[in-house]
């Protein structure tokens, strides 16, 4: 890594923001859809907005839209007439009939923070933040540790406030002065001229494979985040991380390093209990900084740490002063669904991690308990789980598994953990009035000794059987609390 890091990376838009008279297109009622409609509404854009789905909440949405002068159309996909700009929800597929269209007719088609890039004022800095797994929490935390510093922060992209929001005043004219911007891949394929002031890569696993055809192409989306003058901040033990900092970014910027070992020059690491910088220092050669200590970080598990430091590393390199890195974490609450402890009964712990829906993800989780009575399965997209269970086997008492893709699972335990005891539970074979979760919590309970860690870290998806992984975790923690 770099042995000094001064403050250098793009904090400019394009300035491309005269979209008066423009048609342009939004693909996409979903989450970014009504909010980019209305800021290029407010810009003097003439606005198509265009939907496959015709259903109640489209037809609300809808409603709202063309009563602010938007054109709409539910139901179908066309490429308006005369178009002369796209803008992409982040999840519609690179082969999506619209967009095959856009191409062929030469119509430029960006997402959502492509289009707040350019609207954004000229001295608004970005730090921003990609990864498999730990966006989120790190991007919150980097919203912490700003505000503490006294700056004029706040968290966008999957964390509530849509980006594009975040770049055009408010009602009273303010914008915010730092933005701590959570980026997916496909955020990521759709930008363009985006130039983050920092950035980080956290971690690269595979996951969204289908959509993007590969394990490679995923990287290589995450790796635009490293502009020209982005200052580079990787993850040292992930060698995507690494790789993708080297060989998409700007070789002329500085390179931070981060990592739960102790740091060399130019990188944050832990040095016994503490949270150390020898990267934004005088001298790295020869001095360090303190940060925090780890009982600062919470939940204050391994990947969690590596979390804190990257948001750490972001934050140094806007200037931060290093106490309020250990206030921002102070301040910071997790996010529900995240390593997040529901109750104990009889020394056993119990614990709701329904976020990790892949398994690197879930990788992570089993990692940070000694003995643990593991609730797993769901969908798995398609991911492999081999790799999971061979190297977290040695920690299973027992697992529980409940979804469409257990069997996967219990090949790969019968394959690579066979000591371990596992039970399935059927939603289908339950008595009347007893939910999924009651079972799963009590098989575990039975099966779970003093000291042991009853965790829910799935490895999949929940659609099978859940709206969604934050329902998922919720009904677990409501079976653990009948149950004890």
């Amino acid at each position: 890594m770099d042995a000094e890091v001064t403050a250098g990376g793009g904090t400019a838009g394009t300035g491309a923001g005269d979209l008066s008279g423009r048609n342009v297109c939004v693909a996409g009622l979903g989450v970014s859809g009504p909010p980019v409609a209305r800021a290029l509404l407010a810009r003097g854009a003439r606005v198509t907005v265009v939907d496959g789905r015709d259903d109640e909440a489209s037809r609300s949405v809808a409603a709202e839209l063309t009563a602010a002068g938007a054109e709409v159309v539910l139901g179908a996909t066309p490429l308006p007439q005369d178009c002369d700009l796209v803008v992409t929800s982040p999840g519609w597929r690179p082969d999506s009939p619209l967009l095959v269209r856009a191409a062929e007719a030469g119509v430029e088609v960006v997402g959502d923070v492509e289009l707040a890039w350019r609207l954004k004022p000229a001295d608004q800095m970005w730090l921003a933040i990609t990864g498999t797994n730990g966006k989120t929490t790190t991007v919150r935390m980097l919203e912490a540790i700003l505000r503490a510093d006294g700056r004029d922060a706040l968290a966008v992209g999957n964390v509530g406030t849509p980006v594009v929001e975040a770049v055009l005043p408010d009602a009273g004219g303010h914008v915010h002065d730092i933005l701590a911007v959570e980026l997916s891949s496909f955020q990521l394929h759709w930008s363009e001229s985006l130039r983050p002031f920092a950035a980080a890569v956290l971690n690269v696993a595979p996951d969204h494979l289908d959509w993007h055809g590969g394990l490679e192409p995923y990287a290589r989306a995450k790796g635009r985040i490293f502009a020209r003058d982005t200052i580079r901040v990787v993850n040292t033990a992930d060698t995507w991380s690494v790789r993708l900092a080297e060989e998409e970014g700007d070789p002329h910027a500085p390179l931070v390093g981060f990592g739960l070992g102790t740091p060399r020059a130019g990188e944050l690491g832990v040095v016994e209990d503490l949270l150390v910088d020898r990267a934004f220092v005088d001298d790295p050669g020869t001095s360090a900084e303190e940060l925090a200590g780890l009982t600062d970080v919470q939940p204050r598990a391994p990947h969690n740490v590596a979390n804190a430091l990257a948001a750490a590393a972001l934050a140094r390199a806007a200037g931060v002063r290093p106490e309020s890195v250990r206030a921002g974490l102070r301040d910071f609450t997790p996010e529900p669904h995240r390593i997040a402890f529901v109750a104990s009964s009889g020394g056993v712990d119990y614990v709701d991690d329904s976020k990790a829906t892949n398994p690197h993800a879930a990788a992570a989780s089993l990692g940070s308990y000694r003995s643990v009575v593991w609730i797993a399965g769901g969908l798995l997209k398609g991911a492999e789980v081999d790799d999971l269970v061979r190297e977290s086997a040695d920690r299973l008492r027992a697992a529980v598994l409940i979804g469409a893709d257990r069997a996967r699972l219990r090949e790969a335990l019968e394959k690579h953990a066979p000591h371990v005891p596992v039970v399935e539970v059927d939603a289908a074979g339950l008595p009347e009035g007893r939910t999924v979760m009651d079972a799963v919590v009590a098989e575990a309970s039975a099966a779970a000794r003093e000291g042991d860690t009853v965790l829910l870290a799935p490895a999949a998806a929940s659609m099978d059987m859940f709206a969604n992984y934050p329902e998922r975790g919720r009904l677990f923690a409501e079976a653990v609390r009948r149950a004890l």
